[in-house]
């Protein structure tokens, strides 16, 4: 099967013809690329990224990371993928469908960061967005404690927009965040790793959410509305997969974080009251109003 794919990818460069290149023969549509875990539970992760994009207006594709025993209660168990394996997937929708925007999940351990970050560079895939994840919102860990290492020297300096919440920004940045300083302070050290964008979000902090977005030199405030529901299960892969549609649709990054966080917000309030712990945003809350669809 790599044979295929390597055949494939250098006939492609051969013929000058880039690996992310639109066909003219179809309308274009927007892709983008999840390398995540799965979650069996369906409210994050692979499932969450794919819904989004679906929702977004993006043709969705995935190379699974890990596979994970989860429910609204928590992760009863993890299965990890072997790193060849995860360079094959990616490998083969590249060589074959082409990619416009990439989001990374759950990675789960520094044998699979290296080998995604390998791919990335080696593709040229330059609208990388990571989401750092770490740990679960059950309190689960995704992400072995030694990872962390080569999240921040292989991924880091190829991305487009790191989006860490509360919790990986203090692991990342090794700071305690209170406040709004305190996420500038941590938007600050994360980016010196490399990525281009910095979005710290303060979900968990007192008052209205507030995101920061840093790139570099200025600041950038995205505020919305909390809406009180437990509710919120995948809101960070969420969040960071209609960034990637976004992308993929040729917005800014700017752009692309204010839609994600209008569409995000809207997915909460209609967050789903299903299982017995924190059940999932809705993805496609919009979608079911048009068609009148209501539930409890």
């Amino acid at each position: 099967m790599s044979l295929f794919l390597d055949k494939l990818l250098r006939r492609r460069e051969a013929a000058h013809q880039p690996v992310q290149a639109r066909s003219l023969s179809v309308p274009f549509i927007p892709r983008a690329l999840t390398v995540a875990g799965s979650d069996s539970g369906g409210g994050a992760g692979i499932q969450a990224d794919l819904k989004t994009f679906s929702a977004l207006g993006v043709y969705g594709m995935s190379a699974l990371t890990a596979l994970t025993a989860q429910n609204t209660l928590g992760v009863q168990a993890v299965f990890e993928v072997a790193p060849e394996f995860v360079s094959a997937q990616i490998r083969s929708v590249v060589a074959d469908i082409g990619v416009d925007a990439v989001k990374t999940g759950m990675l789960a351990t520094a044998a699979i960061i290296r080998r995604v970050a390998a791919d990335v560079r080696d593709l040229g895939l330059e609208k990388l967005v990571v989401d750092p994840v770490m740990v679960a919102k059950s309190g689960d860990r995704l992400l072995r404690r030694d990872a962390v290492d080569a999240l921040t020297r292989e991924l880091f300096p190829l991305a487009l927009v790191v989006t860490p919440n509360l919790h990986e920004a203090s692991v990342l940045a090794g700071l305690h965040i209170e406040d709004r300083l305190g996420m500038e302070a941590a938007a600050r050290r994360i980016k010196a790793f490399g990525p281009r964008f910095v979005i710290v979000k303060g979900g968990h902090l007192e008052g209205d959410p507030l995101d920061l977005c840093f790139d570099g030199e200025t600041f950038t405030a995205f505020r919305t509305e909390r809406v009180p529901t437990p509710h919120t299960h995948g809101t960070g892969c969420t969040f960071a997969s209609a960034i990637a549609a976004g992308l993929a649709r040729g917005m800014g990054v700017p752009e692309a974080v204010a839609q994600a966080k209008d569409y995000v917000t809207g997915a909460i309030r209609e967050g789903l009251a299903i299982g017995g712990g924190h059940g999932p945003v809705h993805h496609f809350h919009h979608l079911y109003r048009l068609a009148g669809w209501r539930w409890a």
